[in-house]
């Protein structure tokens, strides 16, 4: 369906008319520039009278720019059909560990060994996709926290910006306190006054580094309504090879501190989970998704494409045409050879 987003700009059709009506004239010179006997001879090589040059196909492409002019300043748009589009209001923060312990190659995807930041992306890369309808940012965080991705609806930046991060990117170290201090912070400021504050910290450790513990942030996020769930991510267990000969097994989750990471979910009102593997932490991002469900299509919204830049191409056009027309024209009376004369 086409429709104009300022039709009041119609009004300005008659505006060429009004003006030729409403000015005075121009005053006549009282001595011309040049004198000749009579204007027949340049009727001659206009082959037209100045009733007929008036009504000469350049006024109606000068008419027909001025309308493609004003319709483009009406706004024409295109409006599609209804969407269904989900909104579910809710801020969604997605907080990732890059420490150094996430190079741990404890996990398997597509049956072989990969690290936990490796099978995290593939995981939680998911989880974003589904996640139609929620602001979603990303908090990447090691020795300290920082903004990857503001509150925002385009999940596949999200995505692709998680799925860029690496190892050491933010330090060795593990800054928690710091990254749910950050969480609370952005969502705070937020314009966006989503009715559900969710963050979905996923880390491998404790808290070693940071300005600010832990249970001390997770009071804040309480106080602003963030609720957290909080992953603890490490196998119990991994067969290593021993320093004189054969094997031994070793818990690679030595120091997850999982009692502090059960305390920040219990304050704010979320759950600890615990993924020793690549499918309960792919359980536990569905399950995730059953507890901060989406929500379902809302209709009304139809999209809208502007059109506006047709017309006043077309506009565009049309003038360029009229100015090289009344350029070569002149540049062929400046060159006739007698043309004075033969007016004579």
């Amino acid at each position: 369906m086409l429709s104009l987003a300022w039709p009041f700009a119609l009004l300005l059709l008659p505006l060429p008319w009004l003006v030729r009506k409403l000015l005075p004239e121009a005053t006549a010179l009282k001595e011309a520039g040049l004198k000749v006997p009579s204007f027949r001879g340049f009727r001659r090589l206009t082959g037209r009278s100045a009733a007929e040059s008036f009504m000469s196909w350049r006024f109606w492409i000068a008419l027909l720019a001025w309308l493609l002019l004003v319709v483009a300043a009406a706004r024409p748009e295109r409006v599609g059909d209804e969407l269904d589009v989900p909104v579910s209001g809710r801020n969604l923060m997605l907080a990732v560990d890059l420490s150094g312990s996430m190079d741990q190659k404890d996990f398997e995807l597509n049956d072989r060994k990969v690290d936990r930041l490796t099978a995290t992306k593939a995981v939680a890369s998911d989880f974003i996709r589904r996640r139609e309808g929620d602001r979603i940012g990303l908090i990447l965080f090691g020795e300290r926290a920082y903004l990857q991705v503001p509150l925002t609806l385009d999940r596949e930046t999200v995505r692709i910006l998680l799925l860029e991060a690496f190892i050491g990117l933010a330090g060795e170290k593990t800054a928690i306190g710091d990254a749910i201090t950050l969480a609370v912070k952005r969502i705070h400021e937020s314009d966006e006054s989503g009715s559900d504050q969710v963050l979905v910290l996923l880390t491998d450790g404790a808290n070693t580094a940071g300005e600010v513990d832990p249970l001390k942030a997770a009071e804040l996020a309480e106080q602003v309504g963030l609720k957290i769930y909080t992953i603890g991510i490490g196998a119990d267990q991994v067969e290593v090879a021993s320093a004189i000969g054969g094997r031994r097994r070793i818990n690679p989750s030595a120091d997850l501190d999982e009692e502090t990471l059960t305390n920040i979910a219990a304050l704010t009102g979320g759950r600890y989970f615990r993924a020793t593997d690549t499918a309960t932490l792919q359980d536990i991002y569905r399950l995730v998704d059953d507890l901060e469900p989406v929500d379902e299509p809302e209709t009304g919204f139809r999209p809208v494409q502007s059109l506006y830049y047709w017309p006043l191409g077309g506009a565009v056009v049309l003038v360029g045409l009229l100015v090289a027309v009344s350029l070569f024209k002149g540049l062929m009376l400046t060159r006739a050879p007698g043309a004075v004369d033969h007016a004579g």
